[in-house]
């Protein structure tokens, strides 16, 4: 099977609504700020979201049979998203959707990229095994929330990744905090304290970084890309130098 270029890394979780689709496009687009050339996949199957958290409308085009995957923000794009009528559901068994996987890797034009991420469906399912089977060079993040809960579920996720011989590049806590719009040091630990250190001692790998909620704009609604000069925006800019570190060449 054709490998990937650059390096690949698994954006995990072990449940759901952690914001781990979040975390795979800030951190991607925050790669792309260091003049990196990224690329995401939406391995997230049955719960995409990558298309409609970018704004995408448009659909990949082919040639000569190959399938040209979408440009966005400067990333390159390619998600199941893309396959299916507005909001049709996906309903496959597991024998799909490790086909849709060799589907992504070996018949898009991916060109010569330093990244390309895996946005993964939580838990560790059938897209899981197939993914850490077909490309066994990935690497993996993991995204938790302070809570108990969500940590105790990720700690799986991780197991999986070391059953299977694939590298914990770190931890990442999620909605560590909430501070009040210009009050950053005012912070409300709304899910709690210790999940992210927790889960990163069990799996001996580092946090990578505890990053705060997002606040909601005027009408109520929170953004998938954080904007420049916002403190999300900074932590993903500090975030992705972090994870470039660790790739670079001594």
């Amino acid at each position: 099977m054709e490998m990937l270029s650059g390096q690949v890394i698994a954006i995990t979780s072990g449940k759901g609504g952690v914001g781990k689709s979040t975390v795979s496009i800030n951190l991607a687009l925050a790669l792309s700020r260091l003049n990196k050339k990224v690329g995401i996949i939406d391995l997230d199957i049955y719960g995409f979201s990558i298309p409609k958290m970018l704004s995408i409308t448009s659909r990949p085009k082919t040639f000569n049979e190959k399938i040209i995957p979408v440009s966005s923000h400067g990333l390159t794009v390619m998600s199941t998203g893309f396959m299916v009528r507005e909001n049709s559901p996906i309903v496959w068994r597991g024998p799909m959707l490790g086909k849709m996987i060799e589907h992504f890797i070996q018949d898009v034009l991916w060109g010569k990229m330093d990244y390309i991420l895996l946005d993964m469906p939580p838990g560790t399912g059938d897209v899981a095994l197939d993914m850490h089977h077909m490309i066994p060079q990935s690497k993996e993040i993991i995204v938790t929330t302070p809570h108990d809960a969500a940590s105790h579920v990720a700690e799986r996720a991780g197991t999986m990744a070391k059953q299977t011989n694939h590298e914990i590049l770190g931890i990442i806590e999620n909605m560590s905090y909430f501070s009040p719009p210009n009050r950053e040091d005012e912070k409300y630990f709304l899910f709690g304290k210790g999940g992210g250190e927790k889960l990163a001692q069990k799996l001996e790998t580092p946090l990578l970084a505890k990053l705060p909620m997002a606040i909601p704009n005027e009408d109520g609604e929170v953004s998938s890309i954080f904007e420049e000069n916002t403190p999300l925006f900074e932590q993903y800019n500090l975030l992705a130098k972090k994870v470039d570190a660790m790739f670079a060449i001594v």
